[in-house]
């Protein structure tokens, strides 16, 4: 049986390959997304431990670190040198410009220095500073150069007295790369010394504790025998780990990201597989169909029932297997394309030359896609079984299910569908009402025992759709009747081609509608959060953000307007001080993203937020008085506000601080989301030379779009997979129902039937097959989309839901188009075959 197998197969190379395209499809998702999450994890891990350069351990835990723990750990035997992780933040001023960097101090060993020298060298003394390229060529420094780190020190013997600006004058001797990207999320660091470091921590109060200590060994050292003598000298609960190792825990507990990214995707990918087992059961079924007269003449012969499912089970595992591998070698070429354009376009973020290939990235896709092909291949080894030596010489009519077996799955399928649809409105319900885990658990829960249950049942009700659609469409001729009776033949085959279509794009549906609600609803959260698009504020030591500074910004392109606003310090009758910020209501509302950050705002009103009315003790609707700095009174209304902050107009700020200057500007520009003009605005203050930070929502909500685009980046690939995996499961289905109806097309072409004209008919029903479960699937994710962002945004307020309808349009063309292209070979399989030859097969 095993040679009569290996035959069958070569005689069906051509059906067999469009299942192991399926197949392969799938594997290589699988093993892509592990690859993928590998490289992700190994990103991060050596982002964290590129800050600890070649240092052996790193001494951690929840405690910090004093001076007299750092020297304990140097006296340590086989320790050659140990040193604090610290920074600091130093303002860089030259000529005209200034640039706020973090700073750290010079390594005492190599061993702990994970930047590189571009030019000149470190500073081996008080005075020099080293600073990263870019700031170089920001501030147009050279090496010999002098910049100016400008700090504001304040005398902890009088409170009341003004910070004392000092300014220290370092001179430059290296510009610096940082490969690794050890302080990418910095920003970059400049590199001071290490007696600078230390005063300037001094002067601003620091205590000197670090979070952790790099570690560099003897060369003859143990580090396991030196890992323990640390430990006992280190403070309890210290940690001594190498770097990849606190790294991955630094990972793991900062940034579990990578996995849960991982786990999505091989969601998409189980799909994917589950959608792939439908097409190759088809696939299977259009092989038992061809090989019936071959099956039955077994038979004859003497091959028994079981030999015959052993013989399909055996092609399946074969081809499993081998596509699965295809699928392995496929996936991973993908994943290290992507790495090589990653790293040619120069990111920004340290990444592997190459893909790292383990175990389970080899054994679990081809072990996955070889146990979902061998499965899907059951029922079609069973059909093979029921093959009888006399009835089956010509092709027979698929069988029905039985009268029991129907009525079981239906009431099945009624409960999971009814079920799961209340436990996700019951977890819309908890997610709206202030408990989004439980909801979540619940809502997802229901959402799969609900698809689950339109899955099961979609054999009775999907081939009604598709006649009700097809009766819709016969009024345009003969051609659409005939195709919609053809899609109603086999009830059962037409039902799994549809349901293929309909699960991709279900989960497509769903995550285009969620990321679009998202996108809303963190957009109206950005909003409310920030009040303005951009904001500069005074940093100097009063805090005042000059006139030419309000000019510098309002030229800058892509700024749309720019209001200057106050922040005051007032107390209440009881002692409580709060900080106001005063803005003209009628120059606000034209910055303002949400009208609602200023509504009620007028002379005589203070808006405070509810987080600060009960700390305050304050009563809505109630008139306090307030206390300016110099004595000042003013007796105001408090209304409830939805800014982060107190909110006064500039008419009473007047009134309560005569003095007041502008501390900061409220900034809106023409394109939220494009974060180039807060780098324009940065370089135009920084051109005048006054101390000022520059912050907002343009690049909170930059980032939570880029997050968004991601997952819908993600969507698209899912799509892809989804079209290309449906268009070979329409076409099988397609070509199963040529062979079936031979004399029915050579009965069409005898009486005038053109060719043109019967590969139109089978157009007609690939595009009903696909179109039907493009619109249903559709439906169903806009339901779940919308059900998974009022769970799981309910938090933020008030939930925007959105209908992605570009994405809507697309995959329903995508999917017509599918449903064509999948009639395209089964249409000149059947136009090929003459009428004569036709009505002599018996």
């Amino acid at each position: 049986m095993l040679r009569l197998t290996l035959a069958q197969m070569r005689r069906s190379t051509g059906r067999l390959a469009a299942a192991g395209v399926a197949i392969l499809i799938g594997t290589a998702f699988v093993a892509a997304t592990l690859l993928a999450g590998g490289v992700l994890t190994r990103t991060t891990n050596d982002a964290i431990a590129a800050r600890f350069a070649d240092s052996d351990l790193v001494m951690g835990g929840p405690q910090a670190f004093a001076p007299q723990d750092a020297d304990a750990i140097r006296a340590v035997d086989g320790v050659a040198a140990a040193e604090p992780v610290t920074a600091t933040s130093v303002a860089l001023e030259a000529g005209s410009r200034t640039v706020y960097q973090m700073a750290v101090p010079a390594p005492s060993d190599p061993r702990f220095d994970p930047l590189e020298v571009v030019e000149g060298a470190l500073p081996s003394g008080p005075g020099q500073i080293a600073v990263p390229q870019d700031v170089a060529d920001r501030l147009g420094l050279a090496l010999g150069d002098e910049v100016a780190n400008v700090r504001y020190v304040w005398d902890e013997t009088d409170p009341e007295a003004d910070a004392e600006e000092v300014r220290d004058e370092l001179t430059v001797v290296g510009t610096l790369d940082d490969p690794y990207g050890a302080y990418a999320q910095m920003g970059g660091a400049a590199v001071v010394s290490a007696q600078d470091a230390a005063t300037w921590a001094e002067e601003e109060g620091d205590d000197g504790t670090a979070p952790a200590v790099m570690v560099a060994l003897d060369d003859d050292a143990s580090l396991e025998a030196v890992r323990a003598d640390l430990l006992a000298a280190s403070p309890q609960d210290a940690t001594a780990q190498t770097p990849d190792e606190y790294a991955q825990e630094a990972a793991a507990a900062q940034t579990g990201g990578e996995e849960v990214f991982t786990y999505v995707i091989l969601a998409f990918a189980a799909v994917a597989l589950v959608v792939a087992a439908l097409v190759i059961a088809n696939t299977f079924q259009v092989l038992v169909a061809q090989r019936t007269r071959t099956l039955a003449l077994l038979r004859a012969v003497g091959a028994n029932r079981r030999q015959l499912a052993r013989s399909v089970l055996t092609e399946a595992t074969i081809l499993g297997v081998l596509s699965s591998l295809a699928g392995l070698v496929v996936g991973a070429g993908l994943v290290q394309v992507a790495l090589l354009v990653a790293r040619g376009a120069d990111l920004g973020v340290p990444l592997p030359t190459t893909v790292t290939i383990t175990p389970a990235v080899v054994l679990v896709p081809v072990l996955v896609g070889t146990f979902v092909t061998v499965l899907a291949s059951f029922a079609p080894a069973r059909a093979a079984t029921r093959v009888s030596p006399l009835e089956a010489l010509r092709p027979a009519d698929a069988p029905r299910a039985g009268s029991g077996a129907g009525r079981v799955r239906l009431v099945l399928s009624l409960l999971l569908t009814v079920g799961g649809f209340a436990l996700l409105a019951g977890g819309v319900a908890l997610g709206m009402s202030g408990s989004p885990d439980v909801g979540l658990l619940a809502g997802v829960l229901g959402g799969a025992l609900s698809f689950v249950g339109v899955v099961l049942g979609a054999v009775f009700w999907l081939p009604r759709v598709v006649g009700v659609v097809g009766r819709l469409l016969a009024r345009t001729g003969p051609t659409a009747r005939l195709a919609t009776a053809n899609t109603l033949r086999n009830p059962r085959r037409t039902t799994a081609t549809s349901t293929a279509l309909l699960i991709g794009v279900t989960l497509v549906a769903m995550m285009s509608t969620g990321a679009a609600s998202a996108r809303t609803s963190l957009s109206a959260a950005l909003d409310d959060q920030y009040p303005v698009d951009v904001m500069v504020i005074g940093n100097g030591a009063d805090g005042t953000v000059p006139q030419d500074v309000v000019a510098a910004v309002t030229a800058v392109e892509g700024v749309d307007d720019v209001v200057p606003a106050t922040d005051l310090y007032a107390e209440l009758p009881d002692g409580w001080g709060l900080a106001p910020t005063a803005v003209d209501p009628t120059e606000a509302a034209g910055v303002v993203r949400s009208p609602d950050t200023i509504a009620g705002l007028e002379p005589g009103t203070l808006l405070v937020p509810e987080g600060e009315l009960q700390n305050a003790g304050l009563r809505v609707g109630e008139t306090t008085r307030l206390t300016g700095p110099d004595g000042q009174t003013l007796d105001v209304v408090v209304a409830l506000g939805s800014s982060e902050t107190s909110l006064l107009t500039t008419q009473d700020a007047r009134a309560l601080a005569p003095d007041a200057t502008t501390t900061r500007l409220w900034v809106s520009v023409d394109d939220p989301s494009d974060t180039d003009v807060v780098a324009a605005v940065q370089d135009a203050v920084a051109e005048s030379g006054t101390p000022v930070e520059v912050v907002g929502a343009v690049v909170e909500r930059a980032a939570m779009q880029s997050v968004v685009d991601t997952m819908l980046a993600v969507v698209v690939g899912l799509l892809g997979v989804a079209v290309v995996i449906a268009l070979i499961g329409v076409a099988n289905t397609l070509s199963l129902s040529v062979i079936e109806r031979r004399r029915e097309s050579a009965t069409l072409r005898a009486i005038g039937l053109s060719r043109r004209r019967l590969r139109w008919l089978l157009a007609m029903e690939g595009m009903l097959i696909a179109g039907v479960g493009a619109v249903l699937g559709i439906a169903l994710g806009v339901v779940y989309g919308w059900a998974g962002a009022a769970t799981a945004l309910s938090l933020l307020g008030d939930v925007s839901f959105a209908v992605p309808w570009r994405d809507v349009a697309i995959v329903l063309v995508v999917a017509l188009a599918a449903g064509f292209l999948a009639s395209v070979v089964p249409g000149r399989t059947a136009a090929r075959t003459s009428p004569v030859a036709a009505l002599a097969v018996d």
